[in-house]
């Protein structure tokens, strides 16, 4: 199996590239037929297909902030003034149908006008001899068309009516009442078809065909494309589309500052009522009650209050001190060493400072104490013993300054209560004056407030009106045109080359899937490859196809082609046979139809030519062939020898008009023909044969169904495999090389028979010899004329690879 697998792999590297060319230019009419074939459906179409144009503009975007005052300007936050411009989002506003409706109704599109033709119709957008003025409509949501045909330049009928009408004249139908209108000096042909729809269903259809994109990320210069099918009309729609949008933008712009200055109006008039009804009110207060400037007042009031509130905070946070300085020297905890060291003495430890007390006496003393803190605790750092007596004196007079500084805070805080008290009395004071302040005081405080911040509110909305306005009258579109959309009367559908193209491509896709799948599902022998690369059984020679009808084709005066392929076999089963002086030549074959009887009657003579005395067996019991295909009448044979005895000699009968051949037939079929090979009479037989002939040649059974060949194997010198082009299947090679590993044959060869050379096809396909296919072999052999169809006859006619072999040959 690994051997026949490199065999496979390895085709293509014994076929040359010329073997290659010839072998597949035989289908080069398929090609050239295809091709033409979808070449004329391609010129079909581009003549009757529907023509689409395009046209595109471009559009600049600026994202424009100039109408916001202040991030922080709340009528611009409430009316949107100050969004900026998303591409995305107005990418879908031009893509939008409410501006294509704008479109629509701008261009009068509702209104469509076609030319029928005869071939394909054509949109007249703006091009037509005439157009449709509508005095009333039946139903405006509903579409419907009107067939026009003309009598004349100036008459014409309606739906095929009986009526006929002028230009200008007016006509009624179910769909309203109409007339048509001259529109310029245009020619005017037969047929017209006019279509009305409303302009949403327009706007819908022309959507579809629109395309927005930007032109380079990261800016605001958008592309506009639409495809249509009139080249003015394209143009047209991105023209009036980019129009529309920048008068849409100016309308959004002047909505925005119509519904500000509608707030502001209202607004300001509420504001004035309000103002006047205030005014009113304060200026009876000030008549009731005599109150001329009661601000003054009042603020000297809380100013007083302010500061003693202020210094009676300041003399409560010293007496919080104070307690918190008192308390740590009382806890045990704090008398040496349990005081955390601040980072600016080191590792000494010390009382907390004054934190802000103003006796200069008890500062004195705690700086005093923490500094005997701090020599005691760096004597003690340095090892030396609490006995010893600078440590001792530095304890006690640690102890002296803690009662010192105990003592001075109790002046301290002494001091520091009678200055709370003092304080809280002005304050009660101050308290007592604010409260004696008439309450309709305070009244009139609130209506000043409530008029200071109505006249500040009726100011901003005053700047904000005129603002307003002055933006409204400088309103601008936020978008430029860059490139305005132009006709181009050249379609994009369909293109030309493209369809041509395609349909080149598809004439040469489908010849080469039909040969792809051919060779795919052929699961017979084609070629001398498709042997070779199963079984490394020699191939003996190969016989063309016999058109003349005969089973004897070898005769001393034929010059034919497949007479002369068994002169080769004939030359090429010398160095088979290696010089046997008498040799025994079986031909079986996988199964029955592959020519046995055929190639043993050629067989036969062409070895009788050479003047060697040669007889045929027809040991083909079950299906004898080759009296009948002499046209030798039946009768005793094989079988009579050895059933009966008969006389061999009896038996033997003369090929007429071929010398020296003579056959054996097989006589009347026996229910047993297996057994009956396997008597001794039939080596007996041989034995007698091989006495009277030169060469016996043996058409056995065909070895893929039953085992007569092999019984009879033990007879023979060689054996010739028949393998039958288009005929034997691929996987019954199989077989031969079985046999040939094994040795269950003596010496077997093939010989591929019925090899047919279909027009165009050359002689590298079949045979790696050729025998003279595809060349001018008249001069050679006799012509056998083929029985041929019309349309091989058409093939043979265009047999390119015969010319172009021809010329290659010359040179």
């Amino acid at each position: 199996m690994e051997d026949q697998l490199n065999i496979e792999k390895n085709e293509l590297g014994n076929l040359s590239i010329r073997d290659l060319f010839f072998k597949y230019i035989r289908f080069l009419p398929f090609f050239v037929l295809s091709v033409a074939i979808l070449l004329i459906g391609a010129y079909i179409y581009l003549r009757y297909a529907d023509r689409v144009y395009s046209s595109t503009g471009t559009l600049l975007i600026n994202n424009d902030q100039q109408r916001a005052v202040s991030g922080n300007d709340q009528f611009s936050n409430l009316f949107g003034d100050n969004r900026t411009v998303n591409i995305q989002n107005e990418m879908e506003v031009l893509k939008s149908k409410p501006l294509m409706e704008r479109v629509v109704k701008k261009l009068n599109m509702e209104v469509g006008y076609i030319a029928v033709g005869k071939i394909r119709d054509a949109d007249i957008y703006k091009q037509g001899p005439f157009f449709l003025q509508i005095f009333k409509l039946a139903d405006s949501s509903s579409a419907f068309s009107l067939n026009v045909r003309f009598v004349n330049d100036r008459q014409f009928r309606i739906n095929d009516g009986d009526s006929t009408f002028s230009f200008g004249e007016q006509f009624q139908n179910r769909n309203g009442i109409f007339s048509l209108e001259r529109n310029g000096s245009g020619t005017v042909s037969s047929d017209y078809k006019i279509t009305w729809r409303p302009a949403s269903s327009v706007a819908s259809s022309l959507v579809s065909g629109l395309q927005v994109a930007p032109k380079t990320q990261g800016t605001g210069i958008i592309t506009l494309s639409f495809q249509g099918s009139n080249p003015v009309m394209c143009a047209d729609v991105i023209n009036q589309l980019m129009e529309e949008y920048k008068l849409k933008t100016i309308e959004d712009k002047n909505l925005t500052d119509e519904q500000t200055l509608q707030f502001i109006n209202d607004r300001l008039d509420s504001l004035g009522h309000d103002l006047d009804s205030i005014q009113k009110i304060k200026l009876k207060y000030q008549t009731d009650n005599d109150v001329i400037d009661l601000q003054s007042q009042a603020a000297d009031y809380f100013q007083k209050f302010g500061q003693t509130d202020q210094d009676l905070s300041v003399q409560e946070f010293q007496m919080n001190i104070a307690d918190y300085v008192d308390q740590y020297l009382h806890d045990k905890k704090n008398e040496f060493n349990k005081v955390i060291i601040p980072s600016s003495l080191a590792m000494n430890e010390m009382v907390p400072s004054s934190l802000g007390l103003s006796d200069p006496v008890l500062n004195g003393y705690i700086d005093a104490f923490n500094k005997a803190q701090i020599d005691r605790q760096n004597l003690l750092n340095s090892n030396i013993p609490l006995q010893n007596p600078a440590v001792k004196q530095l304890t006690e007079l640690i102890g002296k300054l803690r009662l010192n500084i105990l003592e001075s805070l109790k002046n301290v805080k002494a001091t520091i209560n009678s200055a709370i008290d003092d304080l809280k009395k002005k304050k009660m004071a101050a308290e007592s004056e604010l409260r004696s302040l008439p309450l309709k005081s305070q009244e009139y405080l609130e209506i000043l407030r409530l008029v200071d911040s109505k006249q500040d509110l009726f100011k901003v909305l005053q700047a904000k009106r005129e603002e307003t306005s002055i933006s409204k009258a400088s309103n601008v579109s936020n978008s430029q045109v860059l490139e305005k959309a132009g006709a181009i009367s050249q379609p994009i559908k369909p293109n030309k080359r493209t369809v041509q193209l395609f349909a080149i491509l598809i004439g040469l896709a489908i010849p080469i899937l039909y040969i792809f799948i051919s060779e795919l599902l052929n699961d017979k022998i084609t070629t001398r490859y498709d042997i070779e690369k199963i079984t490394r059984a020699p191939i003996l020679g190969e016989v063309g196809h016999s058109f003349t009808g005969n089973s004897l084709v070898v005769s001393k005066t034929t010059r034919s082609m497949v007479a002369e392929q068994f002169r080769i076999i004939r030359s090429n089963l010398q160095f088979v046979l290696n010089k046997v002086e008498k040799p025994v030549i079986m031909t079986t074959s996988s199964f029955s139809g592959e020519g046995k009887s055929f190639v043993c009657t050629n067989l036969g003579a062409v070895m009788a030519l050479t003047g060697k005395k040669t007889i045929i067996l027809e040991f083909d019991i079950r299906k004898p062939k080759i009296l009948s295909g002499l046209k030798i009448p039946k009768r005793g044979g094989i079988t009579n020898y050895l059933v009966q005895g008969a006389n061999l000699d009896d038996l033997i009968i003369p090929v007429p008009g071929c010398e020296n051949l003579y056959v054996l037939g097989c006589g009347p079929v026996p229910p047993n023909p297996a057994e009956l090979l396997l008597e001794p009479e039939v080596a007996q037989m041989f034995e007698l044969l091989k006495k009277k002939f030169d060469v016996i040649v043996v058409d056995t059974a065909p070895v893929g169904m039953v085992s007569d060949a092999l019984t009879l194997g033990k007879f023979a010198d060689c054996t010739l495999y028949l393998v039958r082009q288009q005929h034997t299947f691929k996987k019954q090679i199989s077989l031969i090389e079985d046999m040939h590993k094994e040795n269950k044959l003596p010496k077997i060869s093939i010989i591929i028979n019925d090899v047919k050379l279909k027009p165009g096809y050359g002689y590298y396909g079949y045979g790696r010899y050729g025998y003279g296919y595809g060349y001018d072999y008249k001069s050679y052999y006799d012509e056998e004329t083929p029985k041929e169809g019309v349309f091989s006859r058409f093939l043979g006619k265009l047999n390119f690879s015969k010319k172009i072999r021809r010329s290659s040959d010359e040179d």
